[in-house]
């Protein structure tokens, strides 16, 4: 049987156009190797998955292709790398500053990446100051980190710094619909808006998401089902709710928050995705603000009907509401009534017997 290969490693990106949503960054490191302007210390910061590490093996590829070496060659020989997470001792930084010193056979640089720099211990930081800030002409350090408030201030001083950021769900859509159609998986656009979303700026968060599904879908992604593997209340249930309230249902508003609750999913997370989904029908009411909804194009043209049903009182009003319900729910003791109550209120918004519907709860 052939080996399964992840897609996050079969994908990852061999050249700077390849690499999502850092073209800022990429650009920059581009030109910085073409003028020959690359600084001897690099810090890559930002969150997990957006391509730190990535970007810091294509630019040492890079910076040994522009100097002598072939790109058919074998230069692993040139290139260093370092996990910090379990080599962050004084002796490990030691033993990296003997191997510095090393001038390299071919070439003209060595390029060491040390990943998760911010796990190195306070006096491997120390150790390590002299050489960052003078290291021999051959020598490239790129730093690696998660959490750059952990890193000691006169190491970011001698470093040039560059801030990854999330990646944003349109391009991480985008990369999973090439993924998709270069292994073969159907697909419906909701489907992949969703994985998306709950990989939360990360692109390989989303490729081990898609992955998952891949295998659970039997690689046919559709919506209903990718939304009942991650967990994800289904938009659906948010217009019935939005329909029930809107007509005054009370009975129906209960009963559906009542199969909600039996599917499994909580109470907190429903009242604040509620609150999530009257937001985005307030975008939803104005050409200027369709552009807010992060949500795929059929769940768009639901979002695009429903608002036309709601006047914008009410959606400022059921907004108010569900996030005034948010934050007390923690502190209630009987958390269900409160979103119970919450739903009343939403239900009666459209009466004209205003006895509950403009109380908060308190």
């Amino acid at each position: 049987m052939e080996n399964f290969v992840v897609s996050a490693r079969k994908y990852r990106p061999h050249n700077f156009e390849d690499v999502v949503g850092q073209s800022s960054i990429t650009n920059t490191l581009e030109q910085a190797i073409k003028n020959n302007q690359l600084p001897q210390a690099l810090l890559f910061c930002g969150p997990r998955g957006v391509g730190k590490t990535t970007c810091a093996r294509i630019l040492a590829r890079k910076i040994n292709e522009e100097n002598g070496i072939e790109s058919d060659q074998d230069f692993a020989f040139n290139i260093f790398e370092l996990d910090a997470a379990s080599n962050n001792s004084v002796d490990d930084i030691r033993n990296l500053i003997d191997q510095v010193r090393i001038v390299p056979q071919i070439g003209k640089y060595r390029v060491y990446i040390i990943d998760e720099v911010h796990m190195l211990s306070t006096a491997a930081f120390n150790a390590f100051l002299k050489t960052l800030e003078e290291p021999p002409a051959h020598a490239i350090f790129i730093l690696a980190t998660t959490e750059k408030h952990k890193i000691i201030p006169t190491i970011l001083s001698r470093c040039q710094i560059y801030d990854f950021k999330r990646i944003n769900v349109e391009d991480i859509k985008n990369h999973l619909k090439n993924v998709a159609k270069k292994e073969n998986v159907s697909y419906e656009d909701d489907a992949l808006h969703l994985i998306a979303q709950k990989a939360d700026g990360a692109l390989r968060d989303s490729l081990s998401i898609f992955d998952r599904m891949v295998t659970f879908t039997n690689k046919n992604l559709t919506y209903s089902a990718v939304a009942e593997n991650l967990n994800v209340l289904d938009y659906d249930y948010y217009f019935k709710m939005t329909d029930a309230c809107l007509e005054n249902n009370i009975p129906e508003a209960m009963i559906q928050f009542n199969e909600i609750l039996n599917k499994g999913f909580d109470a907190h997370l429903f009242i604040s995705g509620f609150g999530a989904h009257f937001r985005d029908l307030l975008m939803a009411k104005t050409v200027n603000t369709v552009n807010l909804l992060e949500v795929g194009e059929k769940t768009k043209g639901k979002y695009l009907e429903h608002a036309q049903k709601c006047s914008a009182p009410f959606l400022f009003d059921a907004i108010e509401i569900c996030n005034q319900t948010d934050l007390n729910y923690k502190s209630s003791k009987n958390p269900r009534l409160t979103v119970e109550i919450a739903l009343m209120q939403l239900s009666s918004l459209t009466t004209d017997n205003s006895g509950i519907k403009k109380k908060k709860i308190e």
